[in-house]
């Protein structure tokens, strides 16, 4: 009996992997091409078969370790090969048994060394990349993110889509190259739809790497042999039988680094997320089917999976008068989502003042034969936009946001602000670009293009992006103040209330002035009191005399 050290073979193009799970100990007897233990890689996850049979006496890796080609990971007691005995013992058994060795050799040689290097060779096939199960009826392509020819990893995002209930990226699910793409953006999108054709190169796999060793060895390999269940009867099932899913346990996760990686770009806590792989391991599909699940969810159950808030119970209101149930529009159900996910992640805080704005209404008033030349009626709203472009350039934290990380804040060299818009479909919120660069003609011309074609629904996607900042004036219809949501990933926004007449003090008599409401809301990750104190009294003194932004 020799003993004898397996070690990983080629990975198929994998610099490293995890060993996730061993499926031996010592003492087991294992047979050929039992599988020893799975591996995972960013790439995918692959068993390692025992190249020879016999005792495991010893195991060199344990689970978790990072293992590369070559690593030694067992060591086996092999039963010492009876043909190649029978050939050390001499040449006594007679040209009868001698010419049975050498017909037995002839039938068990491994395949040339040459014939295995040519078909082991990397195959290219072309393979159509089709849309997943995203959990909705349909979804539109808002952003293509790649173009022919380029190079794409596994995971690397190949659009994103919009549904009714949420935004979400499509990833690709092999490495390879782009050769054509059955999409753009705007196309609504149903599970099973073709999306692009990938050249894919096949790697030699793990078990052509075993075999390639065996076949450079001069010793008969052993007989074929009919395939049968590992001595040990207590050894563990192959990593390919699924067991029933079970829940984690607390704190502790069962799974490797790719499905890890997949679940933080999900946002998926794994200790919440069942394993459907051997001994409760979580698995790629685990992850998706719990973000399917959580998106095809009532809104109620989102808010309470995603927050631990308690979902409000559903009440029969027919029970106590005459009801009509209503579908919220896509639009609405998107503002509630992208409200209620700001509410929950940003610590919101909200400053009032009033800004007096009696001159700027005479200014205004005095405008109006320009405004009938121009066929142009300025609002105050256009003023309101251009002193907060001013004030913006000069307080650069109310241009930031923050990292995903929790370590950066992202400064933005430009001053778009996305002024809110109520139609009858919900509300949006189209950016005016370059704020600070435009007059106030040129944002008044701007306001009503983008109010009217915004309550007509013909605003483009781009035109509803980038913002740095928001506006959201509620005008005539009433209100002495109120405290506006951010609209994440911004950190801050203005709520504008209805003027009103009221008496201030001038330091010797009550004089009526113009005073309007504005009230600021704040993330306070990023910008704290004193910050936006200051970017508010600023705000006020421009709107107070606009002659300072000029200065």
């Amino acid at each position: 009996m020799a003993n004898e050290q397996i070690t990983i073979p080629d990975m198929g193009g994998a610099d490293e992997a995890e060993i996730i799970e061993i499926l031996v100990a010592v003492g087991d007897q294992v047979s050929l091409e039992q599988s020893l233990l799975v591996l995972e890689s960013d790439k995918a996850s692959m068993e390692v078969p025992s190249p020879k049979e016999g005792t495991v006496s010893k195991v060199l890796v344990s689970n978790g370790d990072s293992v590369t080609t070559g690593t030694p990971i067992l060591e086996i007691d092999v039963l010492a090969d009876l043909a190649a005995a029978s050939d050390a013992d001499g040449t006594d058994n007679g040209s009868s048994a001698a010419e049975t060795a050498s017909a037995d050799n002839v039938e068990h040689r491994a395949p040339k060394t040459d014939a295995f290097e040519e078909t082991a060779q990397p195959s290219t096939s072309t393979s159509l990349i089709e849309l997943p199960d995203i959990g909705d009826d349909s979804a539109e392509v808002i952003e293509l993110s790649i173009t022919v020819g380029d190079s794409l990893n596994v995971d690397d995002t190949i659009a994103v889509l919009e549904s009714d209930k949420a935004s979400m990226e499509v990833p690709c699910p092999k490495q390879g190259k782009v050769l054509a793409i059955h999409i753009k953006e705007g196309d609504e999108l149903k599970t099973g739809a073709a999306l692009l054709d990938l050249e894919v190169t096949a790697p030699m796999s793990s078990e052509s790497s075993v075999t390639a060793q065996e076949a450079q060895k001069s010793v008969p390999a052993p007989a074929p042999a009919v395939a049968h269940e590992p001595a040990n009867s207590s050894s563990p099932a192959p990593a390919s039988v699924s067991d029933s899913p079970t829940t984690q346990p607390s704190g502790k996760v069962y799974a490797g680094p790719a499905v890890r990686k997949l679940a933080r770009e999900f946002g998926v806590n794994l200790t919440r997320v069942s394993g459907s792989g051997p001994k409760g391991r979580v698995l790629k599909e685990d992850v998706q089917s719990f973000v399917k699940q959580g998106l095809s969810s009532s809104g109620a159950d989102r808010s309470a999976s995603s927050s631990a808030i308690p979902a409000v119970p559903d009440i029969d209101f027919s029970a106590f008068g005459d009801i009509e149930s209503v579908p919220m529009t896509r639009l609405h159900k998107l503002t509630a989502a992208n409200m209620h996910r700001s509410w929950l992640n940003v610590p919101h805080v909200t400053q009032h003042d009033d800004a007096d704005i009696t001159e700027l209404e005479e200014f205004r008033a005095s405008l109006k034969p320009e405004m009938q030349r121009r066929d142009l009626k300025l609002s105050p709203l256009p003023f309101l936009v251009k002193a907060c472009a001013v004030a913006l350039m000069r307080h650069p934290k109310f241009r930031s946001s923050l990292h995903n990380d929790g370590e950066t804040i992202v400064f933005k060299h430009y001053c778009h602000i996305g002024m809110a818009v109520d139609t009858d479909a919900g509300l949006v919120v189209p950016v005016i670009r370059d704020a600070d660069k435009k007059s106030v003609w040129e944002i008044g011309e701007e306001i009503l293009d983008l109010a009217a074609r915004a309550k007509d629904r013909k605003l483009k996607i781009e035109e509803m992006q980038g913002g740095c900042f928001t506006v959201s004036s509620l005008g005539n219809i009433g209100g002495l103040g109120f405290s506006p949501i951010v609209n994440t990933p911004e950190v801050g926004i203005l709520g504008v209330s209805r003027m009103t007449v009221k008496p201030v003090f001038d330091g010797s008599d009550f004089q009526p002035r113009k005073m309007l409401p504005l009230s600021l809301s704040y993330d306070h990750r990023a910008i704290n009191g004193g910050d936006a104190g200051r970017f508010l009294t600023e705000l006020c003194q421009l709107l107070g005399d606009i002659r300072l932004q000029l200065m």
